[in-house]
């Protein structure tokens, strides 16, 4: 009884840190959905941001996309730690100023055509634009795919790895997946064949990057960026940098040409 009691106290603990709202005087630190199976280096990144900064810095996983926007865009003092989509947003929305990146070698990356080997890619563009999957909010997924489509590709999926496996099952004529994430992965699609887009598939999208909602002050702001440098090793990087807002013009290009409205996009 006593183990079952101190199991349900630690459960408990563990599930206040990451869905409790931050007090007025913390600052929120976002991490996507994705790394829920992450949560303790998100409180190890968190920990030594606070410690490095001296500001009281808490960790949130986010049900969703939708909720790190909405808190960006209130009067609450947030950080997220996210790639270029949901940055791109920001960026357009002039919610949030960004302030540093984990270079790791694989830092921008393009979204590439997937396809059944043997079959043309570029008469499956052109064809069957329609046809094309892509996980949904995502440069990689839906801002490449729409851009190459002009907003026509209309199969979204929850992921890269759906993407494939519509392409395979016959649903989807082709799919738009992350470029490392098909290196990492095409082993385990031996059916498919990829095929970089003229003018979309150029390693331009931003990832990983750490943005401060208008709330944080400029003073805040750079002791968060200095933290975050010190404390690379957390973030699992090389080296992190300050990074340049300009470096989400590609990504916001994407969604324009792929008619995809930064602005008022909904998931």
């Amino acid at each position: 009884m006593n183990n079952f009691i101190s199991l349900g106290l630690a459960c408990l603990f563990f599930f206040s840190i990451f869905t409790t709202p931050a007090d007025a005087t913390d600052i929120t630190c976002w991490f996507p959905p994705s790394w829920l199976a992450k949560s303790s280096q998100a409180k190890v990144i968190t920990d030594a941001l606070s410690d490095h900064s001296g500001l009281t810095i808490r960790p949130r996983i986010a049900p969703s996309y939708p909720e790190i926007l909405r808190s960006f865009a209130s009067d609450q003092a947030n950080i997220v730690y996210v790639g270029s989509f949901v940055q791109a947003i920001i960026k357009d929305r002039g919610i949030g100023v960004p302030l540093a990146q984990n270079k790791n070698g694989k830092e921008f990356y393009s979204g590439v055509l997937v396809y059944p080997k043997g079959l043309d890619p570029a008469a499956i563009l052109k064809n069957d634009p329609e046809k094309i999957a892509f996980a949904k909010g995502a440069s990689s997924g839906e801002s490449s795919a729409k851009a190459a489509t002009v907003g026509k590709a209309a199969m979204p999926t929850p992921n890269h790895d759906a993407t494939c496996k519509a392409v395979e099952a016959g649903a989807a004529k082709a799919g738009v997946v992350k470029n490392w994430w098909w290196e990492a992965n095409k082993q385990n699609h031996p059916g498919l064949d990829m095929y970089k887009i003229p003018d979309i598939s150029i390693e331009k999208n931003p990832d990983n990057v750490l943005t401060a909602s208008n709330a944080i002050s400029a003073e805040d702001r750079q002791k968060i960026v200095a933290a975050a440098i010190a404390a690379k090793n957390t973030f699992g990087a090389p080296e992190m940098v300050p990074f340049d807002a300009s470096s989400l013009d590609f990504s916001i290009e994407l969604m324009k040409k792929g008619n995809i409205d930064p602005h008022n996009y909904q998931w």
